[in-house]
């Protein structure tokens, strides 16, 4: 986790919202990122669909099947996966997710919407653990959102009507 939260930290500097991700495979850290929403202007590259992205890289570079690394992936993230991750990582059949704080607005695993453990589509359960550093996660955005958003658009106001 400790590599997590120094991305989430280069996300904060860089006017990203501070999440950071890490995936290992047995044993090795074999993705980490950021988000990087507003450097990119491209908003679902979040730090996990970064990282994802890099896993099938590492596959395609090392001749590993995609599919079996996925399986054994652990992904360390500073913020609960939020559902667009979450069912990425779940259709992908990662197992195990460990993440800080809860995502109210629209986490995944289960604070918003559970999208991991439908008996149907998935052959494992997700195991999750959460809150891990959790008031450091809280705390990263908290900063985060007592800033300004360089990229958010610009208000409109109304103009009040001349009679």
């Amino acid at each position: 986790m400790d590599l997590a939260f120094k991305l989430a930290e280069e996300g904060l500097q860089a006017r990203e919202v501070p999440v950071g991700c890490i995936m290992m495979f047995q044993n090795q850290v074999i993705a980490s990122s950021r988000n990087t929403i507003n450097e990119t202007k491209n908003a679902t590259r979040h730090a996990e669909i970064n990282c994802i992205d890099q896993v099938l890289a590492w596959c395609k570079e090392n001749n590993k099947d995609s599919k079996e690394v996925f399986r054994q992936l652990e992904v360390f993230v500073t913020v609960e996966p939020c559902i667009m991750c979450c069912a990425a990582l779940r259709s992908l059949s990662v197992s195990h997710v460990t993440y800080g704080c809860n995502n109210d607005r629209f986490g995944g695993c289960g604070t918003v919407l559970n999208v991991h453990n439908d008996e149907v589509f998935f052959e494992e359960e997700l195991k999750v653990i959460s809150g891990v550093r959790k008031d450091e996660a809280i705390e990263l955005l908290k900063n985060f959102y007592r800033g300004e958003n360089p990229n958010a658009p610009f208000p409109k106001v109304k103009k009040e009507a001349i009679s």
